[in-house]
């Protein structure tokens, strides 16, 4: 048999193909972060701290000779930032080519449009900054507009969605597994409930989140600044461009601000991802059990060989994307709080993967949700499964044992004992646990409340605590 022989493939980089699958198969679940954390973002950003900083330093008086903007002339300024698109993008890597500086770029990029009476303000362009001052701001704004406008809006749906499901189902009773096995009935919805509640606890810390800034010079010393202007209070110039933004001003840093925020946030981000990863698992395991199936919406193959099988592929695919989310906000987050002395650069490659973090938990998220909408709860499988399961009364019967021995029932000695030896190993069936409700001399009001239930009963107070959403 002939060896097979290869010929070069037809080159797929000239066609645009992504490397990722963010970028590729994935984009359209992932494109509402283009406007935030895209590369083109970043620069859009940076623009925005360079043009609102041109136009803070004339309003505050900050330079001896640099007069405040009209009110036209900071229109004209924002509108560079409000025009930033496809051939801004093009345009600032040309310049970039030339400068090999990201940054400085961006500088020469908004000079270029400072004409006319403009152009006499150029030099207040970067003036008395480094270039993590531009980019701490930037990073900030655009987490922030990530988090605000496109992750926190679709993560609340979710846990909106989960929990109207667990109002819908409050009711419904079903066999809890504690270990896999058996254990005290619950309701199906009190259990989805608390999915619920831990995910809205994780949202509410990422509302919540800090998001800091700093403009101080090249080793936060405010040293370039103070011999160029030493009249200005550089402190206050600066405390009230960062608080101009809607950041909250970091006082003491290094070259760099601290990325203490970010790591906070990055940590609460990836707790959420857990609490979700936990959600998956859990309803892949109830599909298992068939306590829910997946019929609505369910156009598509489950097997390319079992026509019968609807897999649950939402919710795993959920699970490799919250996994890889996990991962990458994981370094984030230890790695953004340690920068070598005054200043290294691990930081500035490390925050390109935000926007990677970000995604992989944005496609988990649609996926739950997509796979939460072709959901049905299944109660004859829930309930086949109590009724095969009678032992589970034993902790009831125990527990009623218990009181009445305390209230002064004689003959309710070793209760615990007892159910153990009827239950443990043991399938006990509803006449089996009646007889033995009937032989252990029970007051009358509590032999009769034992008797007339049945594990899909033993639910407590499981539906009410849905009302605790």
């Amino acid at each position: 048999m002939e060896p097979v022989t290869h010929q070069p493939p037809t080159p797929l980089a000239d066609a645009g193909v992504a490397l990722g699958p963010l970028d590729g198969r994935y984009r359209s679940a992932v494109a509402p972060l283009v406007e935030h954390l895209s590369e083109g973002a970043l620069n859009r950003e940076r623009l925005r701290v360079e043009v609102e900083w041109v136009i803070h330093l004339g309003t505050a008086g900050a330079v001896p000779g640099a007069r405040p903007l009209t009110q036209d002339e900071s229109s004209r300024l924002r509108a560079v930032v409000r025009d930033f698109g496809p051939t801004s993008v093009a345009e600032l890597a040309e310049i970039e080519r030339e400068t090999v500086h990201d940054v400085k770029a961006v500088e020469y990029y908004l000079k270029r449009r400072m004409t006319g009476p403009l152009a006499e303000l150029t030099e207040l362009v970067h003036f008395g900054c480094t270039s993590e001052d531009i980019n701490n701001l930037a990073y900030a704004q655009m987490v922030r507009g990530a988090v605000r406008e496109v992750w926190l809006p679709t993560a609340t749906a979710l846990a909106d969605d989960v929990a109207a499901l667990a109002v819908q189902l409050r009711d419904q009773p079903m066999l809890a597994r504690t270990h896999g096995q058996p254990a005290t009935p619950t309701t199906l919805g009190k259990e989805l409930a608390v999915l619920a509640h831990r995910l809205r606890r994780q949202l509410r810390r990422v509302a919540a989140a800090e998001y800091l800034g700093k403009l101080n010079g090249a080793t936060g010393t405010y040293g370039a600044h103070v011999v160029a202007v030493p009249t200005t209070d550089w402190l206050v110039v600066s405390r009230s461009f960062v608080e101009h933004l809607g950041l909250t001003f970091n006082p003491l840093t290094t070259q760099i601000e601290s990325h203490d925020w970010q790591g906070e946030l990055y940590s609460d981000l990836a707790r959420f991802n857990r609490v979700l990863h936990n959600l998956c698992t859990d309803l892949w395991s109830y599909i298992s059990l068939g306590y829910f199936v997946q019929t609505r919406g369910q156009g598509s193959v489950g097997s390319s060989t079992m026509p019968h099988k609807v897999n649950p592929i939402r919710f795993e695919n959920a699970e490799a994307n919250l996994e890889v989310s996990c991962a990458l906000f994981d370094v984030l987050a230890s790695t953004l709080v340690t920068s070598r002395l005054q200043r290294d650069l691990t930081d500035s490659s490390m925050q390109r993967n935000i926007a990677s973090a970000f995604g992989h938990s944005l496609l988990a998220i649609d996926n739950v949700r997509r796979g939460l909408a072709g959901l049905d709860a299944a109660p004859t499988a829930m309930a086949r499964d109590l009724d095969a399961n009678w032992e589970v009364l034993g902790e009831a019967v125990q527990s009623a044992m218990r009181a009445a021995g305390i209230a002064g029932t004689p003959g309710m000695d070793a209760p615990y004992e007892r159910l153990k030896e009827l239950t443990r190993g043991n399938r006990v069936d509803a006449e089996k646990m009646r007889a033995f409700i009937a032989s252990l001399g029970l007051p009358a009001d509590v032999e009769a409340r034992l008797a007339a239930m049945a594990p899909a009963d033993y639910t407590g107070l499981a539906a009410r605590l849905v009302d605790e959403l």
